[in-house]
């Protein structure tokens, strides 16, 4: 697998989590978490922005589209791809200062095998180094609920990154790789738990149909 396959992954999956979001779990907390995931993907983008000397004109959180807008940056094409790429690396850095510095490790997140078995089994492996009845493992399962959010490209960055996409395809870098397929793999753990918070919300609401009706 290339880094431009797992980044345009990152991307469908992503944008998958989050209809999945809007669609079946549109409850309050999921909205709090929501901007957390906004927040993180953004600022990534501003940070971006200072880094590569792009005026930011508009930085919106709390927004039903949440969004920077920025002039063009002063190295022009490769300045626009680095900020439009920025919340991949911005969330998984965000991700890393928790889960090491802060919270020592609460979870662990290895590199998953660049093969479809691998990728499918690599959330599960992450939920089986959580330690459920500590705080610091909760808090980082319950930013995983929004991880889409968090790493996801937008509709307006890939129209900025297409051209490094297609170059990526064509690129075979095993650290560069590694940190896509573990974008891949939180992203896939998001969609796992909320597969698994829709089925408890049915089955609670089949419960409660029943005991009503007797």
């Amino acid at each position: 697998m290339s880094l431009g396959i797992a980044l345009l992954l990152v991307v469908l999956l992503g944008y998958f989590s989050n209809w999945i979001n809007w669609r079946f779990l549109n409850f309050r907390i999921m909205h709090g978490l929501y901007y957390i995931g906004a927040f993180v993907h953004e600022s990534s983008h501003a940070l971006m922005c200072l880094f590569t000397r792009a005026k930011i004109r508009e930085y919106v959180i709390f927004s039903e589209q949440p969004h920077v807008t920025y002039e063009r940056s002063r190295f022009s094409f490769i300045g626009d791809m680095l900020i439009s790429s920025a919340p991949v690396f911005g969330g998984l850095f965000f991700l890393f200062l928790l889960n090491v510095v802060l919270f020592d490790k609460a979870i662990t997140i290895p590199i998953p095998e660049a093969t479809v078995a691998g990728l499918l089994l690599s959330p599960l492996r992450i939920f089986a180094s959580m330690h459920v009845f500590e705080w610091q493992s909760l808090v980082m399962l319950m930013l995983f609920l929004n991880v889409g959010a968090m790493l996801g490209p937008s509709i307006q960055d890939m129209k900025n990154m297409w051209l490094m996409l297609i170059v990526l395809f064509f690129v075979h870098i095993p650290s560069l790789l590694g940190f896509g397929l573990i974008a891949l793999s939180l992203v896939l753990a998001n969609i796992y738990l909320q597969l698994i918070l829709i089925l408890l919300a049915r089955l609670l609401s089949w419960s409660v149909g029943l005991i009503r009706g007797v």
